[in-house]
């Protein structure tokens, strides 16, 4: 049976953060949101240049982090496509793209919502910003030949690192 749980955070990025884990790993997503991967699988393809988390494992289970592909310092050669497909996060706070209490971004987001952090109002916008990702998949369908997974690498990247297959 489940029991919510109280996660205390205390990273380079946050601290003194506490919030509640009131769903089940994995599950009880919202109905309008299906992700193709799960955080640990992203982290062991290779997202975001391996810069991403590596302060962070004491609030995600250890098996997140034995075969992900971090580094100290960005690394685009860590990225499944092993081309740069990201903005800064200087940008992100810049354009208003940073909500609610998750100072990495999105990724941060579906992490804590993976591990059952549930918000709704900061849900609601996340889930929303990654529908509207979806469109990069359709620049692939359109502009790519079928099997060919190094055509638009960059767009296939950004798809990775928005929990869609790039595989298409």
């Amino acid at each position: 049976m489940f029991q919510a749980t109280e996660v205390a955070v205390n990273d380079r990025m946050q601290s003194g953060y506490t919030y509640m884990r009131t769903a089940p790993v994995g599950e009880a997503f919202a109905e309008t949101f299906k992700p193709h991967f799960s955080p640990q699988e992203m982290l062991e393809m290779g997202v975001f240049e391996g810069r991403y988390m590596g302060d962070c494992s004491k609030e995600f289970p250890p098996e997140w982090f034995e075969n992900a592909k971090l580094s100290a310092v960005a690394d685009v050669s860590l990225n499944y496509f092993g081309v740069k497909s990201r903005q800064p996060l200087s940008t992100w706070r810049e354009k208003g793209g940073i909500y609610g209490p998750d100072p990495r971004g999105w990724f941060q987001w579906y992490c804590r919502y993976y591990m059952g952090r549930r918000l709704d109002d900061v849900d609601l916008i996340q889930i929303k910003r990654w529908r509207a990702f979806s469109r990069h998949a359709g620049q692939i369908r359109a502009n790519c030949h079928p099997g060919d997974i190094f055509c638009r690498p960059r767009q296939r990247q950004g798809l990775l690192q928005w929990a869609y297959d790039p595989f298409i």
